[in-house]
């Protein structure tokens, strides 16, 4: 025997179709925005690991930056000294080619969010503002890779 074919009301597949439409687009939108997240998710792992070789190529940036500083006059002009300034300036554009920033640091008011005070010299007033560099600091974005150390001394405020 075979089964009674059910009549369906044209409002009813009306309505049947209304309801698959509507799942349909809810699936669509949670398919996208998985994407979404995905793709988020990918580009923070990327700044992460960006962060982290970052990290690790810093001190030696440093110490090129530090040779710099203790040049002796009599080489200043010297081949050697012009190919380390070329190193120095190939790193920097290349920090800056993967969106790091160095930290502002002298003149700036203090940041604990973005320098580490080794010392604060006390005066006068209560605005901490960095007077030395001693370590750059470098920025990611938002992201701190390295806060900038600092000496800080309180200034009064000429409002």
């Amino acid at each position: 025997m075979s089964k009674p074919i059910k009549k369906l009301s044209v409002a009813n597949l009306q309505q049947q179709v209304g309801e698959l439409t509507e799942a349909l687009q809810r699936e669509r939108a949670d398919a996208l925005n998985i994407r979404r997240r995905a793709e988020e998710d990918q580009l923070k792992m990327a700044d992460f690991y960006k962060s982290m070789i970052i990290k690790e190529l810093l001190p030696a940036i440093d110490n090129l930056e530090r040779s710099l500083l203790h040049t002796p006059k009599d080489l200043a002009g010297h081949d050697y000294v012009k190919g380390v300034q070329g190193v120095v300036k190939q790193f920097e554009k290349a920090l800056k080619e993967l969106g790091v920033q160095r930290i502002k640091t002298i003149g700036e008011e203090f940041d604990p969010k973005l320098h580490e005070a080794i010392s604060i010299e006390d005066g006068r007033g209560g605005v901490e503002v960095v007077c030395e560099e001693l370590q750059p600091g470098y920025k990611l974005g938002d992201q701190v890779i390295r806060h900038a150390i600092v000496k800080v001394k309180r200034e009064t405020t000429h409002d």
